[in-house]
């Protein structure tokens, strides 16, 4: 390659004048080529401390210029002062070392040039194709105001994203970075297509996190559509958000998303009230059309509250819901039934216990709407209530005048306490049969009572002074025992479905309990429906949740989402996973959910309750009227006439359920029933070895036959 002539003529400089650095001193000591060696090293230092000393750029480039002169003057004052040639001949190799340096610094022709040119080997660069830059679209002077000048700056630095323009920037209010951007298409009639958050972010200098694009809607004086956006940048807001949410912005970020614990809601408001210890979170959908899909624990995540059944609680109705949370369990408080709870309304209501929010529930006597009489069905397992559900649902009746009998399959203290007050009660399948039967005989039996206005027969009216008899609630305590009892549980069965059918409009209400309501266990279909239909069905604790809200969508008509009734109210206390890395217990704090229940309402929603408490220690005579109704003389001596009016306590009377043997037959009978007990229900000795075959005339009748095979 060709070398540079300025290199070739230093580096020739350089060759020829180190001999001399070494020869001169030691040949010709007081030669003038000393001298002005000398006096070029010190020119050189004064040329180095005036470039070190300067301010201007370059000063190391000078230092280098002035260098080789000054370390000429060095190597020829130390060859002037050593002995000879010196050690080694160390004169002759500091020249040659200083030709060296020089050889290949060359600092004149090397750093004499403030810019280097190309060497002549080097390749002729080539010149690149002028770039075509986009002409910026002119933008009026609009007046804006600093803060709108300040941000399209930045949005021009960044290359005018998505090819949009900055219209106004408004900050927001108590914010020193937070604004919002109003944006335009710059070409008119284009819409706004590939800006993204990313975007916006990095020409303000903020995380994509922090920025939200929304649709300009069309407003008088200003233009809207797809050709203008709007960009919120708010990193100072999401940094409280992130620490100190508001309520509105806690739900939004943990309960109505996608993976929240009810998406798509929207929260209306949260209230305390300090009074009753309860917070409650009203919330609707943002679609008025969707229907709230509830997680109560994701919920009580989302919001840090403990996920608790006994104090956090869910309401829905339509497309709003309320959460309930409570401070301590609120269906763990005990209220006592009072005379003037349990006294119906003209309209047949009264009281029958208090929801999770203090709301009052009512339960009915009899049907106002339907101008009739009103069945009853009430579930649950043994020790959940329903004995004293029945208190209080006998008081209402006894308050309104209305006559009660009460059966159960065995004697307990209880039901012989309510025996005091009502008109009738017994304590064996065989009574609960004979009242069953007196029952749908009284139906014949008021079909043909004449009323005294007119003397004709009339339907029963609730509430009408004209009516002349009293309405009469039967109460069947353990009816599926019964029902499948060996000597009766037929005629329980078939007295017990007709009852439910025929028995309203004669002002008889048929109130089974049990722990099952399915075909199998003695509620057929017909008196289910019946039950269902014309009562509000009351669903105490079924020994699980899942069979209590099996047992509550069985009264009902559609699914509806039914509460959940655990076995024991507890609060969650501490963390379940220390206690278990201590090797410690879990707290014994339960409380008791007897008396809560399930009551399904006119409209099929349930509702969870819990139930007014009768006392039983104490006098009842304060929750019932002062005399015992009873029914009609009339009544009385129309059921003595067919044989049905006795002490229902006695023994099976001959005849009574099924024909006598035949006494031909040396004593084997042809009596195809045995015989029953007195108090125990089966005192009775034994009247013959086989049933009597049904007569079946009817499909239903020819279904219940084989259900009541025994022997198949």
């Amino acid at each position: 390659m060709t070398m540079p002539r300025s290199v070739a003529l230093e580096r020739l400089a350089y060759t020829l004048a180190a001999p001399v650095l070494a020869v001169a001193p030691n040949l010709y000591p007081d030669s003038p080529i000393n001298q002005v060696v000398q006096l070029a090293g010190a020119a050189g230092i004064g040329g180095i401390v005036l470039a070190a000393k300067s301010e201007e750029t370059g000063a190391g480039r000078k230092i280098l210029r002035w260098a080789p002169l000054v370390l000429a003057a060095a190597v020829d004052v130390a060859a002037k002062t050593t002995a000879g040639w010196g050690p080694y001949w160390m004169d002759g190799l500091l020249a040659a070392g200083w030709a060296v340096a020089g050889y290949l610094v060359m600092p004149y022709s090397r750093h004499a040039r403030r810019h280097h040119r190309p060497a002549l080997a080097s390749p002729a660069p080539q010149l690149a194709p002028a770039e075509v830059l986009e002409e910026p679209v002119a933008v009026p002077d609009d007046g804006a105001d600093l803060l709108t000048r300040e941000a399209r700056m930045l949005w021009e630095r960044a290359g005018m994203p998505a090819r949009t323009h900055i219209v106004k920037a408004t900050r927001h209010p108590g914010m020193r970075h937070d604004l919002t951007l109003l944006l335009r298409a710059t070409e008119t009639g284009r819409p706004i297509t590939g800006l993204s958050p990313e975007a916006v972010g990095a020409a303000f200098g903020v995380s994509a996190a922090d920025v939200t694009l929304a649709d300009v809607a069309i407003q008088p004086g200003r233009q809207g559509g797809p050709g203008w956006m709007e960009a919120s940048i708010t990193p100072e807001a999401n940094a409280r958000r992130r620490t100190k949410p508001t309520d509105a912005e806690r739900w939004v970020d943990r309960v109505a998303g996608p993976k929240g614990g009810a998406p798509g809601s929207v929260l209306v408001h949260r209230t305390r009230d300090n009074e009753r210890g309860v917070t409650f979170y009203r919330a609707k959908m943002a679609d008025s059309t969707e229907t709230p899909r509830i997680d109560l624990a994701k919920v009580c995540r989302g919001l840090g509250l403990p996920e608790d059944d006994s104090c956090v609680f869910v309401l829905i109705d339509g497309n709003e819901f309320l959460i309930s949370a409570f401070d301590t369990p609120p269906l763990s408080q005990i209220f006592p039934a009072t005379r003037e709870l349990l006294t119906p309304d003209a309209k047949g209501m009264y009281v029958c216990g208090y929801t999770i929010t203090g709301q009052p529930v009512k339960n009915m006597v009899f049907q106002h709407d339907k101008n009739a009489a009103r069945h009853g069905l009430i579930l649950g397992v043994s020790r959940s209530g329903k004995t004293q559900f029945f208190a209080i649902d006998m008081a209402a009746m006894s308050l309104a005048g209305q006559v009660v009998w009460l059966s159960t399959v065995r004697k307990d203290e209880k039901t012989t306490t309510l025996g005091k007050y009502i008109d009738r009660q017994g304590s064996n399948a065989l009574w609960m049969a004979r009242s069953l039967r007196a029952a749908k005989a009284l139906c014949e039996i008021r079909a043909d009572m004449p009323w005294p206005h007119d003397g004709q027969p009339h339907d029963y009216k609730p509430g009408d002074p004209r009516c002349p008899y009293r309405q009469l609630n039967i109460f069947a305590d353990e009816y599926m025992t019964a029902a499948q009892d060996a000597d009766f549980g037929e005629f329980i069965q078939t007295d017990g479905d007709d009852l439910t059918v025929t028995g309203l409009k004669y002002g008889i209400g048929f109130n089974p309990a049990g722990q099952s309501p399915f075909a199998h266990n003695g509620f057929s279909t017909e008196m289910k429906d019946n039950l269902r239909q014309n009562s509000r069905p009351t669903i105490f604790n079924m020994g699980s949740p899942g069979a209590t809200r099996k047992a509550a969508e069985g009264t009902m008509e559609n699914p509806y989402d039914v509460p959940t009734i655990p076995a024991r109210y507890s609060r969650t206390e501490g963390s379940a996973i220390e206690r278990a890395m201590r090797g410690e217990a879990d707290p014994e704090n339960g409380v008791s959910t007897g008396g809560v229940a399930v009551i399904v309402l006119d409209n099929g929603r349930a509702v969870l309750m819990r139930s007014l408490y009768a006392d039983f220690d104490t006098d009842l005579a304060e929750l019932f009227p002062d005399e015992v109704n009873r029914l009609t003389d009339y009544e009385i001596s129309e059921l003595e006439k067919r044989g049905l009016w006795f002490d229902w306590n006695e023994p099976v009377r001959p005849g009574e359920f099924w024909p006598e043997p035949d006494e031909d037959d040396d004593g084997e009978g042809k009596s195809s029933r045995r015989g029953g007990g007195g108090g125990g229900g089966k005192g009775g000795g034994k009247r013959g070895s086989r049933r009597a075959e049904p007569q079946v005339t009817s499909p239903r009748q020819a279904l219940e036959a084989i259900k009541s095979l025994t022997d198949a």
